[in-house]
């Protein structure tokens, strides 16, 4: 097998956890769609345009109020501002990426497919364009999936949390951020990171408590002083 079909597969196999634990909100996603007024193929074609569960729920959400459409936009962009700081840091890890590849790549970037990266960045593994859509390609052509699945078949299910079907995407991201416990100064920057959430949320509302607390987590970085893993932090 050639380097690049090894790496693919290599990106395949990565994302099989997340294709687990994003398909119950892949399919409530087709659901609610459908329940707020939308068709299953405009359901589908959200999915397939704006690739962002966070995102689309909010959209979706504000879709059917009755209010001004840059309100919609500016929400939206709330919700996804964290995608900037991760363009930003991802930008660090591509060099081998050719320009053209670049947008591609930033176009399919998620949580998981981030922290996926930075993970193998750290074990000093190359992250190359071929790695990268092996594991984007699953998630993606799954959540459009999941999106008909749900549009179609949604109204089986009437309540998901009955089921426990809705914890599983917390859990991933709770074992994503355990992930980067043996970087420097993890524990504040989560500490803050948490805190400015929940205070956002009660103080300036939703979606922007999501942002906000990663501001708030970036603003804690900054100001501590580096350490080294030999300082103290914990081992993986």
């Amino acid at each position: 097998m050639s380097p690049t079909r090894s790496e693919f597969f290599q990106g395949v196999r990565a994302s099989l956890p997340i294709v687990a634990a994003a398909a119950p909100f892949g399919m409530l996603f087709g659901a609610l769609a459908v329940d707020n007024g939308l068709t299953v193929g405009e359901a589908v074609l959200m999915s397939a345009t704006v690739f962002a569960g966070a995102s689309q729920m909010v959209g979706l959400e504000l879709f059917g109020a009755s209010i001004a459409p840059w309100i919609v936009v500016l929400s939206v962009f709330a919700v996804n501002f964290r995608h900037v700081l991760y363009s930003a840091a991802l930008g660090r890890r591509i060099g081998l990426f050719k320009p053209w590849q670049k947008p591609i790549a930033f176009f399919f970037l998620t949580d998981p497919q981030y922290a996926a990266s930075e993970a193998r960045a750290d074990r000093k593994l190359a992250l190359t364009m071929s790695w990268y859509m092996g594991m984007a390609l699953p998630v993606y052509v799954l959540w459009i999936v999941e999106a008909y699945i749900g549009g179609v078949f949604g109204s089986l299910i009437t309540d998901p949390a009955a089921l426990g079907i809705d914890f599983l995407l917390p859990i991933y991201f709770l074992g994503l951020v355990l992930g980067f416990r043996a970087r420097p100064n993890w524990l504040p920057v989560v500490i803050a990171s948490g805190l400015g959430s929940i205070l956002a949320f009660y103080t300036v509302g939703s979606p922007w408590h999501v942002s906000l607390g990663a501001l708030a987590g970036v603003a804690v970085a900054m100001l501590l002083p580096p350490q080294s893993p030999e300082d103290g932090e914990i081992a993986p």
